[in-house]
Parts: structure tokens; sequence; C-alpha cells
């Protein structure tokens, strides 16, 4: 795998750790399943760079579970009151630079299935597979931004935490067959933490 690849996928994940833990440390000691805005931060930013590392990858099943996850994480940040104070031309750079680069994808025709769907790498068993797995991996903050949306509150409901094991199940088995050293280092770290957040709301609902 390139340095730069390997490098932009690393970067993402470390992104996607950092909010892992900062939400875990943070629900332990209030004792209840916390979304602090950092959280909803590393984020928008590991998705962004993710995006960026799937489309290097020619991974079809990475850009769609970023870049329908990345608007998600725009919404929190909005509920959090933190995606306005942004400089206005960040946030543009930040909202348009996925949509055009999909769309310039997409619009040539032959080269998006020939490089994403027929991608000699990736069997389509397998990325049909891979695709189902970021599907479940995203509804969960499809799931979470309609619950946040009805309490006009960011937050992480118990199903969110049951979605994220079983789509993170899926997508780790999707990078071992790939041999994907990203997924899976990114997967693996987010199971112990999954499990404690759903002890920590299930403790807290029994006080």
């Amino acid at each position: 795998m390139n340095l730069l690849i390997f490098s932009i996928g690393l970067l993402a994940q470390g992104c996607f750790s950092a909010r892992i833990l900062t939400q875990w440390l943070i629900s332990e000691k209030k004792h209840e399943v916390i979304s602090p805005t950092l959280f909803w931060v590393f984020s928008l930013i590991g998705a962004y760079l993710m995006f960026y590392y799937g489309w290097l990858r020619n991974d079809f099943s990475i850009i769609v579970g970023q870049f329908i996850s990345f608007y998600v994480y725009v919404g929190n940040l909005r509920l959090k009151g933190v995606w306005n104070k942004i400089p206005l031309v960040i946030r543009w750079l930040l909202l348009l630079t996925p949509m055009i680069v999909g769309m310039a994808t997409i619009q040539k025709d032959s080269h998006f299935v020939d490089v994403f769907l027929r991608n000699k790498d990736v069997p389509m068993q397998l990325l049909i597979f891979g695709t189902l797995g970021q599907v479940v991996f995203t509804f969960r903050f499809i799931y979470q931004w309609i619950y946040s949306s009805k309490k006009q509150i960011s937050a992480l409901p118990p199903a969110f935490w049951w979605i994220s094991l079983s789509g993170s199940c899926m997508i780790l088995i999707y990078g071992i067959l790939r041999q994907d050293p990203i997924l899976i280092l990114g997967q693996s770290l987010g199971f112990i933490s999954y499990i404690r957040n759903l002890m920590i709301g299930y403790k807290k609902s029994k006080v």
C-alpha cells in the first residue's frame, strides 16, 4: 500500500480512536453516556480523511459509509452550536469537496464501474458484503440523528451502540478479507467502548 495513502488512513483512524476514547472517558467520569462536542469534531475530521482514503484505495464501500455519516456529524455540530463558529470558508470547503469528488467520480460512468465496482482486488461478493457492513455501521448515525433531532439535543442512545457492534463486526471481517490494516485497526479498537457504553447506559437507566 502506498505510504501516503496509508498515512491518510492511519490519521483518519487516529481521529476515530480519539473520539472513542474522549467519549468513553467523559462517560466514565459522568457515570452516564455522554455525547461530547469533541466526539463530533474528531468524527468530522476522521470522516473527511477516510473518505479520501477510500477514494485513493478505489474502495466503494468505504466511500459510501463516510459520505453519509460525514453530514450527520455536521448536523450534530449544529445541534451543539459549534458548526456556525467555524470560519465560513472552512465550512464550505468541508461541505462541498466530498460532493464534488463524488459527483466527478460517478459522472465518469465507465471509469466508476471499472475502478470501483469491477475492482479486481475486491470480488463483487466481498464488495457487497463490505458495503452492507458500511451501510449498517452508518445507519447508527442516521438513527442517532433522527433520535437527536426529535429530542433537540445531541445524544447517543443504547440502540446506537448495538448497531455499532453489528456494523463493526461486518467491517472487521471485510477488512480481514481485504487485508486492509487500517480497517482492522479501526474496528478492533471500538468493541470495548461500544460494550462499555451499553453497560454504563443500562446501569444509569436502573438508577
